[in-house]
């Protein structure tokens, strides 16, 4: 049989290994700060880009897509060529998927920071961004299936299943979750309203947890972890019912984000039961990780790279147990809107994607360079240093959870709220605030450190651009008995078949959840009384999700005693059918808004944008003094109206014509009401007229009306 010889492409392995470490350094820096300004609001400066509200979401982007998937198309990248045993399919794709990925990132830093967001969780980005991912990710997976087909090897080994699940799950989430009909190049609505946009999105914002932060890094995983131990994977056949196992379980459990909302029951109970389920697979992964390395475990006591995966693992196990417990009713009731999420999604990014990036990195670079780590020692020094990161990270994050839960549920002997104003559990958890942020610079710390560690260490080698590697071709097998010695090998040896089936496994839960969402009219029952958004509401909704006030605020009040007795009247489904997008949050780092409407006057308002303080004395929410300075531009409050219109928002035919008279006859009569209760600089024709109008709109339209749901009061 001839032997071929061909060239591994390790540029592209390079270019991604540096993006991976700087973005590492940028996101996590982004998020010590919005750590610190949770309880020193003036580190704010009082300037629009650098709140809270803006920079959170630029954090998150930073962290997921910039730093997880700079990592995870280094590992794949490296791994691919030699699992097949080929070059990348295409240099030129390969570099056009490089500098797209990076155009991206740059472009949602410039956008999140100028308030330019859709407001989804982890899908913020504007349309014309939506459609450069769609195209880099399109480039991306003809390179990687080009690879596939042009393999030496004839059996996929485990870690391409989970790279094939990665590349069209996420695809497919992406496309899905993005259609937004445009009101102008920066400045689109989402296609779904309410209960439907709120489904759409947590199916998404789950599985890109799913898709994007797990599938691809169990690759990883299951490609270095047995490198760096040097012992072969632990069980070929768990790693079967792992990954099918998993990627069809998963896609169901999107509805566990959304338990006790306006959400119909039916999809609440499916997203449970669902998510209990996926601690099988999900362990099952990890003890076929941690089992690998049965007769090396004296070497992780002494190899940085393997105590780096050991916890990497470890806590993907931690977090793949909790997360299902969390989805369990009882257990959700306490947990949801509170910094016991935060801890539990920083053991996934932090111990999970975090560790096994470093630990892939430490091992892959002296490789690539031919030369060995820069320092071991240093690599120990950031382990440490990362580990009790984590620690003093979720430790005070959980503490600070429960404590937030059990304080907004206690009740008096009387049966009053104990603790009525939402700030006395805000300042009661500053403390827990300060520790996080001291755990968010130890990580920091030991990533610069280990920035520098692989930075030494590709300094004192030379990067072997070209690695020479020799195979025979692949042939067309002849012993059909061999073929069928395991009906696996079978699939193994078929991508597209692979592929395909791949495909339909993941559709089958998105599918049964959102289709009756979208088809019986049941499910989204109206109300009479709700009525689309006046122009100058809609504008001032429109500012509202340009701050970032949807990242500290939920507009949804759950049937507790609890919550009705502080917020008012408990949210149903009907009253969300013209929202595009939907808001309902998923952290209350304030109070609810829904039912905020009429309960303050208008100066209150003001005068709490103007400065938190004066209405809240020790408030930790930033000043927003733009807001009585800016102008409100109107230039687009044609186009929005017809944009709602389209979307089925009934305003009147033609009222588009219409609008800005009836905007600035409402922003006159809220000026003269801040006029009258004391405010004589008010203006009609500021920003934060358009938003005190949003704001004393919300949660008024069953004010008075009699509303009848399928929904009881949970006591």
């Amino acid at each position: 049989m001839a032997v071929e010889t061909f060239y591994y492409d390790n540029r592209i392995v390079r270019n991604f290994g540096i993006a991976t470490m700087v973005w590492a350094v940028v996101g996590m820096l982004v998020g010590v700060i919005i750590a610190i300004q949770l309880y020193v609001p003036a580190l704010s400066f009082n300037i629009p880009y650098t709140t809270f509200g803006r920079l959170r979401p630029l954090h998150t982007n930073a962290v997921i897509f910039a730093f997880a998937g700079n990592a995870i198309f280094t590992g794949i990248y490296y791994s691919l060529q030699r699992l097949t045993k080929a070059r990348m399919f295409s240099d030129l794709l390969g570099k056009l998927h490089f500098w797209g990925w990076q155009l991206i990132i740059v472009l949602a830093a410039v956008t999140l920071v100028l308030g330019i967001t859709t407001s989804k969780e982890y899908a913020e980005l504007e349309w014309p961004i939506d459609i450069l991912i769609a195209a880099v990710w399109v480039i991306f997976a003809i390179n990687m299936f080009g690879t596939i087909f042009k393999r030496r090897e004839r059996h996929l080994y485990v870690a391409i299943w989970f790279y094939i699940a990665t590349v069209v799950t996420v695809a497919v989430l992406h496309i899905v979750n993005s259609f937004e009909l445009p009101v102008h190049f920066l400045k689109s609505y989402s296609l779904y309203a309410g209960v439907q946009d709120a489904l759409t999105q947590w199916w998404y914002g789950h599985n890109a947890v799913a898709f994007f932060l797990t599938t691809p890094f169990l690759g990883l995983m299951y490609y270095f972890l047995p490198k760096a131990a040097n012992r072969p994977v632990f069980s070929y056949k768990l790693s079967i019912v792992h990954f099918w196992s998993l990627i069809f379980i998963y896609i169901w459990a999107g509805p566990h984000h959304l338990l006790y909302t306006a959400l119909p029951d039916w999809a609440q109970t499916l997203g449970t039961v669902f998510s209990v389920m996926l601690i099988a697979p999900s362990w099952g992964g990890m003890l076929n990780g941690l089992l690998t390395l049965r007769g090396a475990w004296d070497r992780v006591r002494e190899d940085p790279i393997l105590k780096f995966m050991v916890v990497g693992v470890t806590a993907y196990g931690m977090a793949t147990f909790e997360g299902p417990m969390l989805s369990v009713k009882s257990i959700n009731a306490l947990s949801h809107y509170t910094d016991w999420t935060i801890a539990h999604v920083h053991i996934g990014a932090l111990g999970w994607n975090g560790f096994i990036s470093f630990g892939m990195l430490y091992w892959l670079i002296p490789r690539i360079f031919q030369t060995k780590l820069n320092s071991v020692k240093l690599a120990n020094v950031h382990f440490w240093i990362g580990t009790l990161g984590i620690i003093f990270y979720a430790l005070p994050m959980y503490w600070a959870g429960v404590t937030q839960s059990l304080m907004w549920k206690e009740f008096t002997a009387e049966g009053y709220l104990q603790y009525p104003n939402f700030l006395e559990t805000v300042l009661q958890i500053v403390p827990m605030y300060i520790v996080r942020s001291i755990g968010g610079t130890l990580f920091l710390t030991g990533t610069i450190l280990g920035a520098w560690n692989l930075w030494k260490t590709a300094k004192s080698g030379t990067l072997l651009a070209e690695e020479k590697a020799e195979a025979p071709a692949l042939e067309k097998a002849h012993d059909e008995e061999a073929e069928k010695s395991y009906w696996h090998h079978w699939l193994e040896s078929r991508p597209v078949q692979f592929l395909v089936l791949t495909t339909v496994l993941i559709l089958i839960g998105g599918a049964v959840e959102m289709i009756p969402m979208y088809l019986v009219k049941s499910n989204i029952p109206t109300i009479a009384s709700v009525k689309p958004y006046s122009p100058l509401e809609l504008e001032g909704r429109d500012i509202y999700i340009r701050e970032g006030c949807n990242n500290c605020h939920s507009q949804m009040i759950r049937p507790f005693r609890s919550e009705t007795e502080r917020y008012g009247e408990y949210s149903k489904v009907g009253e969300f059918v013209y929202d595009h997008p939907f808001l309902w949050g998923s952290k209350r780092t304030g109070p609810d808004l829904h039912r905020v409407g009429g309960k303050y006057p208008d100066a209150w308002h003001y005068n709490h944008m103007k400065d938190p303080r004066l209405m809240s004395p020790g408030s930790l929410m930033p000043r927003y003094p733009w807001l009585l300075e800016d102008d409100l531009d109107t230039e687009y409050l044609a186009d929005k109206i017809e944009t709602m219109q389209a979307l089925g928002v009934p305003y009147a035919e033609g009222y588009a014509q219409n609008a800005l008279a009836d905007a600035q006859a409402q922003a006159q009569k809220i000026a003269e009401s801040l006029r009258d209760q004391g405010v004589p600089e008010a203006d009609a024709s500021k920003e934060i007229i358009a938003l005190i109008a949003y704001l004393q709109r919300l949660g008024t339209d069953i004010k008075g009306a009699s509303v009848v749901e399928n929904m009881n009061p949970v006591k």
